[in-house]
């Protein structure tokens, strides 16, 4: 079996078998998942009034403000200085990502969000293969860079099926699908696919 540290040590087997480094192919698909989730979200909360965007749909539940604050404290913490230090930083305050206070307006927290997304995309796209064999520690537990990346992935993409789905809820009237609508998946099959446009 030939895995991903033999081509990183051995640059002969890339070329006698012709393939393409495997670990700049799977950064730049992670970049693009990662992307990809952004723009979800995004497409989802901006459709939703500030009564929405705040309102908790149940007393146990988060509010999309609150999803946001949470994924914006998570994505800052864990990809600033990626490899060189703790995931979960001295500075971050997990339990406060749950609260709504005064200062957390619309504008405060997409510019939060804006900033952990812009730490996970600099640190993300500075990345080379020979670092996804790395170990960095979150919580001070250890994980290989690959393990890290997919536990960032994850967890994202869960929050942003939140968002996505409570950006519905909220929106009563005028909402603009983002997946395919109900009733038109034999119009979409036939258009073909646009995932990776």
């Amino acid at each position: 079996m030939l895995w991903y540290r033999d081509l990183f040590r051995d640059k002969s087997l890339s070329k006698e078998r012709n393939i393409v480094s495997l670990g700049n192919a799977y950064l730049e698909d992670i970049l693009f998942s990662f992307r990809k989730q952004k723009e979800l979200a995004e497409k989802a909360f901006r459709q939703v009034p500030d009564e929405g965007f705040f309102k908790k749909p149940g007393e146990h539940s988060n509010s999309i403000a609150i999803i946001i604050k949470h994924v914006a404290g998570n994505l800052a913490s864990r990809w600033t200085d990626f490899l060189t230090s703790d995931g979960d930083k001295p500075w971050r305050d997990r339990d406060a990502e749950f609260l709504i206070g005064p200062a957390d307006t619309r504008q405060n927290l997409l510019a939060a969000w804006e900033k952990g997304w812009t730490a996970l995309f600099e640190n993300l796209g500075n990345l080379q293969e020979a670092d996804l064999l790395k170990k960095v520690t979150i919580r001070r537990e250890e994980h290989s860079v690959f393990q890290a990346i997919h536990r960032s992935l994850t967890h994202t993409s869960y929050h942003v099926g939140q968002i996505m789905y409570l950006s519905r809820l909220m929106t009563k009237e005028g909402w603009e699908w983002i997946t395919i609508p109900p009733g038109q998946s034999q119009q979409a099959k036939d258009k073909g696919g646009r995932y990776l446009k």
